[in-house]
């Protein structure tokens, strides 16, 4: 399933910060838009995978997995 995020940005001086909307703690600060986008995009890939590992952990044995749309 590819789901797609949002991305909150804003340039702030010389900065420019942003923020993923839907998964807390995922956020960047560059020098350049570009540059932000693409931390937000390795950012959230490593928080996500870290998440689902994280999960798969705690489970331990006999589970399924389900996709849930919303």
């Amino acid at each position: 399933m590819n789901k797609g995020y949002t991305a909150i940005v804003k340039q702030e001086g010389d900065w420019w910060i942003g923020w993923i909307e839907e998964i807390p703690g995922v956020n960047c600060q560059e020098q350049t838009h570009d540059e932000l986008m693409e931390s937000l995009r390795v950012t959230l890939k490593e928080a996500l995978k870290f998440n689902k590992q994280e999960a798969l952990d705690s489970v331990g044995i006999g589970y399924t997995e389900e996709n849930i749309a919303i």
